[in-house]
Formats: C-alpha cells, sequence, structure tokens
C-alpha cells in the first residue's frame, strides 16, 4: 500500500483562529489536488503557540457541532488530516492537542503528556497535561500521534510501537536555538537525529510536521521531514519558510525491513515491565 503524505509546514496568526482555519482549508484543498491521503500540520496549527491568556478564548471541541471543527470534518471526507488545537475538557481544563479526522470522522485525540516549563518555555503555567499514550486504526494502517517534547522522551514513542503504531506521526513548534560550525541550528540537527534514529530502532515511519515564522521573539525553523523503517530521508520541508511538501510512504518497507531486521518481534516486553516495577518499587 501506498501513502501520499503532505507536510504542511505553516505560519500561524497567534489567537486568530478563523484565519488559522481558512489557511488550513487551502492547503487541504491544494494536498488533495496533488492525489495526498493524508495532510498533517504541526502544533497548535489553530491558533499559534505563545497563548498564555489566550488559551482560554481559542479552545475548540472537536465535534461535529463545533464551528472550526465542522468543516474540518468535512474536508476529511476526501483527506485524512492532522491538526493542532487546544482541546477543553468538561471541567474546564486545557490541553494542547492534535486530532485525526478521517471520514468525517474523529479517530483520535491525543493530549501532550510532556509540557516543557523551562528556559524559553511555559507550558505548565497554562495547560494541562495529558494521561494516556495509544495508537489507533485509520485507513492507511495503525499509527500514533505525539506533540512536540512528547517525542524527545523515550517512552511514548516506545510505548505507541509496543502499542502496534507503524507510523509516528509528530507535530511540534519548535523554536530555533544554538548554532553549530555548520552552520545549521543547534536545536534543528538534534531533532533531526532523533527522528532518524526512532525510525531505525523502531522500524517505523516516523512523520514530523514543524512549524515557521516568528511569534513573540521566537523563530520557528521548519524543517519538516519523514523517515521510512531504514531511517532513510524521505522527503524534507526547507527551512524558515512556509511549505506543502509530499512524500511517498510505501507501506510494505515495513515487512522488507523487520524480516531484515526483527527488533519488534525479539522486544522483551515482560522483561522490560519487570525491571521498572523493580525501578519503581524503590521509589
Amino acid at each position: 500500500m501506498l501513502l501520499n503524505l503532505a507536510l504542511a509546514q505553516i505560519n500561524t496568526k497567534l489567537g486568530n483562529v478563523q484565519a488559522n482555519l481558512e489557511k488550513h482549508l487551502d492547503l487541504i484543498r491544494d494536498a488533495q489536488k496533488q492525489d495526498a491521503g493524508l495532510i498533517v500540520f504541526p502544533e497548535l496549527s489553530l491558533t499559534g503557540y505563545v497563548l498564555q491568556d489566550l488559551v482560554p478564548n481559542v479552545s475548540h471541541h472537536p465535534a461535529e457541532d463545533d464551528p472550526v471543527f465542522k468543516p474540518l470534518l468535512e474536508a476529511s471526507r476526501g483527506i485524512d488530516i492532522v491538526v493542532g488545537f487546544v482541546d477543553e475538557d468538561q471541567r474546564h481544563r486545557f490541553y494542547i492537542a492534535a486530532a485525526y479526522l478521517s471520514q468525517g470522522r474523529v479517530l483520535h485525540v491525543h493530549h501532550k503528556v510532556y509540557l516543557p516549563t523551562y528556559g524559553l518555555f511555559d507550558e505548565g503555567r497554562f495547560f494541562a497535561w495529558g494521561d494516556a499514550i495509544r495508537a489507533f486504526d485509520t485507513p492507511y494502517g495503525r499509527m500514533g500521534i505525539l506533540i512536540c517534547e512528547d517525542f524527545w522522551h523515550a517512552s511514548p514513542p516506545y510505548l505507541l510501537w509496543l502499542d502496534g503504531a507503524d507510523v509516528l506521526l509528530l507535530t511540534s513548534a519548535s523554536p530555533g536555538r544554538g548554532l553549530n560550525e555548520e552552520p545549521v541550528l543547534e536545536s534543528a540537527r538534534w531533532v533531526e537525529h532523533i527522528n532518524q534514529a526512532y525510525a531505525s530502532v523502531f522500524t517505523n515511519f516516523v512523520v514530523h510536521s514543524n512549524r515557521v515564522g516568528y511569534e513573540d521573539g521566537l523563530n520557528f525553523w521548519g524543517g519538516s521531514a519523514v523517515y521510512d523503517p531504514n531511517g532513510v530521508l524521505l522527503a524534507k520541508a526547507p527551512p524558515h519558510e512556509e511549505a506543502l511538501t509530499f512524500a511517498k510512504l510505501d507501506l510494505n518497507q515495513l515487512h522488507r525491513t523487520r524480516y531484515r531486521l526483527p527488533l519488534l518481534r525479539d522486544e522483551r516486553t515482560n522483561l522490560v515491565q519487570k525491571e521498572l516495577n523493580r525501578i519503581l518499587s524503590h521509589e
């Protein structure tokens, strides 16, 4: 099976959900014209990142009766969509969230589980922590979504791998930090290495959609990319500019790679559980 994937590397207008929605719908139409089966938007793509006190004003519920999600769900009848937004639960807690939309339905919503509150980041002041990591079924196989810092910890992609995800969808609003000798942003270099490593170690496809633009003094560097189960780079968006980048995922590559390198077959989950129980009991 082939999946024609589109990475929607965009700049957003902070707090202007309607303007961001219109950009989403335009890009979704463009991706459909190129026969894409799935389009992936970055973290908080409907709202912008440095929201702070704007958080309760930009939250939306992923349902047909929501004025923002209604046109997105309608658009998902022709193409699967991953979109970033602020979710609010019944007890009025707010989450950095991503939703997978397909055939007019919400297949999955992920709440960001790791909220960086250090250095440039202040997420823990304004958002609640997600408390679940789950893979889910799509028309293109089983997938999992992680949001930015979630992916920089080893356990979330590992859990998705064990839960059956063959495609890891990473959305981020990653600001640029540090220069090295190349010159390439140090944060970009590190992210690229991590993404390639996860693709290789888990013999999975890794799809990363990062935003671009400036917001409240932060520079988001883009560089969205796709890696195959061998860790081979399939596509990469340009740095520091908006782009709609396409990649063809040959899902049969999972069969070929895992026959050659049966890391998933040989993973000893009972041993992991036993040792984790031992470590946690000492704590």
